[in-house]
């Protein structure tokens, strides 16, 4: 029995290990292989169908004919137009009318360079990023794909002082069709509305149906190892059956995903960022995938097919999401989409940690605070369960001399020597198991609430006080880690000290271990764990003098 603390602590320490070697999975990608850029080849009416992506025989129902989303990658050099809004700094081009270049205007690339955005849509490798969409006609009728090219009516544009929305249109014609493509931004939000506006003067009626995807690169970091915090980088799909489903690159090169849905929304997520394409909740959509030259993965969707009669008009709406995952936001968007942040198996625990984080903060203002208060808050929970846990360590460390005096009566005969321990126990009242209580609730605490600061995007770059100017990084002087290892030092002088020598040893040797675990860990993550080392110290000194005073 003397024994299940270093089996504890150690248990504690190969969980630090986990979460480190997947830490260094994710962060240390190898350097992806340059990507190849696929030529461009020359397409008529009549060839188009060598560029689409393959259709499922269960997708054909009732669209003989129908045409599917062409997506090599178009080579000509289009012009662009630049949309500026609060939030957002896009480029549109006029090739397709795709979402090419996006900047978030609140979230810089690093901390120490405010004025440097983080760009989330890219078009060229490495790390490409485009959202495209366009119409597929039916019976080889031309429309416009992601390819066509649209006329621009002015190639910059700027959310006015005192407006709310900012509409961008491209127009497209041909053969008596019009298409004015609207791109309908709001302020302060990160979703933009995209609608195909179709008027039919061709003198027959005219079929067509929309699509909207994502096309995107695997990760490259350019051969550095960084501890810039990513966790799940690939696609994703909601549908209100299925619920939320992952669908990684590796998966889309095995099978092509192939589904209808209603009420969903397909996906391309990284750590803290999204992009999300969002059809009417009441259209029944194609889901799809494809794995293109080039290690190019799209994810996407398409609606039904609709005819336009001759001198009528049918408007295609969709919404595309660009931006962070910032969770209340997300909820509001679409159904579903708040899930895009991933907590891990401990999603039960780290939710509710996170809601009250975010509801401590809106009263302190600064996260680092509500991390603290966090914490007070969950020692508090758990009071009754503490005290119990140091009552019974206090009497151990009461009794450790006559744990020492029979091991030396018993000495290596370990059966008599459990069974005198046991006896021990059992009229002294002492709780052998006792202590291990606070340890083991806090290992799924500590993982939620470090899965919660590694995901949560409203923590990125959050500062604190003093040389801490950013919570989801290491401490950059690792004084936390130092703070926190001298703590659990101290703890351990609390603790009853192991019989065996070379137990003690291992024992006092693992507040070393843990603060260089910690050096790597993200400043709030640590923070956490020095708050409750404190409490626990004065928690368990404050009890274990009182024991002793008391003489039982």
């Amino acid at each position: 029995m003397d024994n299940i603390r270093l089996i504890l602590f150690f248990a504690l320490a190969f969980i630090l290990l986990m979460l480190y070697q997947a830490w260094m999975h994710d962060y240390g990608q190898h350097p992806v292989t340059a990507h190849s850029q696929q030529k461009g080849t020359a397409q008529t009416a009549a060839s188009a169908a060598t560029s689409e992506v393959p259709v499922a025989p269960a997708v054909q129902k009732g669209a003989e004919g129908t045409k599917t989303p062409a997506v090599a990658p178009a080579t000509p050099v289009a012009e662009k137009v630049r949309v500026r809004t609060d939030v957002l700094d896009v480029e549109i081009s006029a090739r397709g009318g795709n979402l090419v270049n996006a900047l978030l205007e609140k979230y810089a690339i690093d901390p120490k360079t405010p004025d440097i955005k983080f760009q989330l849509l890219k078009e060229m490798p490495p790390n490409m990023f485009v959202a495209q969409s366009g119409l597929i006609g039916s019976n080889k009728e031309s429309a416009p794909s992601h390819e066509a090219l649209y006329k621009v009516e002015q190639k910059s544009y700027r959310m006015a002082d005192g407006k709310d929305t900012l509409d961008v249109t491209l127009t497209w014609a041909d053969g008596g069709i019009e298409v004015r493509k609207h791109f309908l931004f709001t302020r302060g939000s990160y979703v933009v509305q995209v609608r195909h506006e179709i008027t039919n003067h061709s003198g027959k009626p005219w079929s067509a149906r929309e699509y909207d995807q994502f096309q995107r690169t695997p990760l490259d970091t350019g051969g550095h190892r960084s501890f810039a915090a990513r966790s799940y980088f690939g696609g994703a799909i909601y549908s209100p059956e299925e619920k939320y489903e992952k669908i990684p690159f590796d998966k889309m090169q095995e099978e092509k995903l192939d589904r209808d849905v209603k009420g969903g929304w397909v996906a391309m997520l990284q750590h803290y960022f999204l992009g999300a394409w969002i059809p009417p909740a009441n259209v029944v959509e194609h889901f799809y995938s494809n794995v293109l030259p080039g290690e190019r993965y799209v994810l996407g969707m398409w609606s039904p097919a609709v005819t336009v009669a001759d001198g009528q008009s049918h408007t295609f709406s969709s919404r595309v999401f660009i931006g962070p995952k910032l969770q209340e936001h997300l909820e509001e968007v679409a159904p579903g989409l708040e899930l895009a942040v991933d907590y891990g198996w401990l999603t039960i625990i780290a939710q509710p940690i996170f809601w009250v984080l975010n509801w401590l903060h809106k009263l302190t203002g600064n996260w680092g605070w509500s991390i603290i208060l966090l914490t007070v808050l969950i020692k508090a929970a758990f009071f009754k369960l503490s005290e119990t846990s140091y009552r019974s360590m206090a009497k151990m460390r009461k009794f450790t001399p006559r744990m020492q005096a029979l091991k030396d009566r018993y000495g290596d005969d370990k059966a008599r020597l459990n069974q005198a321990m046991m006896e021990m126990y059992k009229k002294e009242k002492i709780n052998p198991l006792g202590g291990c209580l606070p340890i083991l609730v806090q290992i799924p605490v500590f993982i939620a609430l470090y899965w919660v600061l590694l995901e949560s995007v409203e923590l990125r770059h959050a500062p604190f006080i003093l040389w801490i100017n950013n919570l989801s990084g290491r401490d950059p002087y690792f004084i936390l880690p130092l703070i926190m290892g001298v703590s659990m030092f101290i703890q351990q002088k609390l603790n009853p000290a192991p019989p065996d020598p070379m137990q003690a040893k291992i024992m006092m040797s693992l507040p070393f271990v843990f603060t260089v675990f910690f050096a790597f860990f993200p400043a709030g993550l640590v923070l956490y764990w020095v708050v409750n080392n404190l409490i626990s110290i004065a928690q368990q000194w404050y009890i274990t003098r009182k024991i002793e005073q008391s003489g039982h």
